[in-house]
């Protein structure tokens, strides 16, 4: 049941109803079937036998795979227990099991591509009880990558320990066969925000939500095993018209040049025209003390030299003061 074929896969990634060393190519009534409408798949040996245990009589089961989630186990044919089967030419499981596979760091460089199974859920049925005439149902778990948003992933009261990646948008736990997916694109530190600290934008045309910050894999060396599920839009939209702030900037702009053009013309009318009345105005207004008066440091009768402050202005030099 893996995306990738290894010599694990029979021991970390399977859904079982009776694994063992079967055999069947011994009679030719044995066949194994398949069928699927869309909303049940379903697996049927039929009349298959144990390798060099012949005598022992056929099997018949069956796995029904249910597009909710469901599993079904049906045995119609069990003729010896479960138990007396030898698991030494072949592993006995009866149950389900998967794991995902990760790219671990390695100071090797024959190594570089190399993988890691982990096997990260495992069930396993009471073999005892397994006879014919049985079945066994297994409803799934509720888990985080049920849900599809931001809000239900973190608010959700059916799942624990849940974290948004914005860039994959994904709800997980980590802990599932698209790990090594989760830890390339970062989301274990995305996880450790909330809906809040996403912006997503809508592509044009397409309708994606993506992430205008999204980073890109952290790795570099994808082997050919390993194949992103979802493409990931990292670049922003085209948008169309002038932003918002470009036009307040030109709105500034035009006003201080405005401002130092009637500036400019000011001062070549005072200059052009030094009889009228805004330049005698501004004579007035300096002889009668308007700006910031003199100040003088007095010692007694010697005369001193004092350094005349105009406040904010420049010093325009010393006045000679007697008393």
């Amino acid at each position: 049941m893996g995306d990738i074929t290894h010599r694990m896969l029979t021991a970390t990634q399977y859904i079982a109803p009776l694994m063992a060393n079967f055999d069947p190519s011994f009679s030719s009534n044995s066949t194994v079937r398949y069928s699927d409408n869309g909303n049940l798949f379903v697996v049927q040996w039929d009349n298959v036998h144990l390798k060099d245990r012949e005598a022992d009589g056929p099997f018949t089961f069956q796995a029904v795979l249910d597009r909710n989630g469901t599993i079904v186990f049906n045995y119609r044919d069990i003729p010896i227990a479960v138990e007396s089967m030898n698991s030494t030419e072949h592993p006995v499981k009866v149950g389900l099991s998967d794991a995902f596979l990760a790219r671990l760091p390695s100071s090797q460089p024959s190594d570089e591509n190399r993988r890691t199974i982990y096997e990260y859920h495992r069930v396993e049925l009471n073999t005892s009880t397994l006879v014919s005439r049985s079945s066994f149902e297994l409803t799934h778990l509720q888990t985080c990558l049920q849900h599809k948003t931001c809000d239900l992933c973190l608010t959700s009261n059916l799942t624990t320990g849940c974290g948004w990646c914005n860039t994959l948008q994904r709800c997980s736990d980590g802990i599932d066969r698209h790990r090594q997916e989760w830890l390339d694109y970062n989301c274990p530190e995305e996880a450790k925000g909330t809906c809040e600290d996403y912006n997503p934008f809508l592509s044009e045309g397409t309708g994606t939500p993506y992430n205008q910050s999204s980073p890109g894999p952290t790795s570099s060396s994808v082997t050919e095993e390993h194949t992103v599920t979802k493409d990931i839009q990292t670049t922003p939209p085209d948008h169309i018209g002038i932003p918002e702030n470009t036009a307040i900037i030109a709105g500034v702009v035009a006003a201080l040049v405005l401002l130092v053009v009637l500036t400019l013309l000011a001062v070549y009318y005072i200059n052009t025209h030094p009889t009228v009345a805004p330049p005698f105005y501004l004579m007035q207004r300096r002889t009668n003390n308007y700006w910031p008066s003199m100040k003088f440091r007095n010692q007694g009768c010697q005369s001193s030299y004092a350094e005349v402050e105009l406040g904010g202005h420049e010093k325009e030099g010393f006045i000679e003061a007697e008393q």
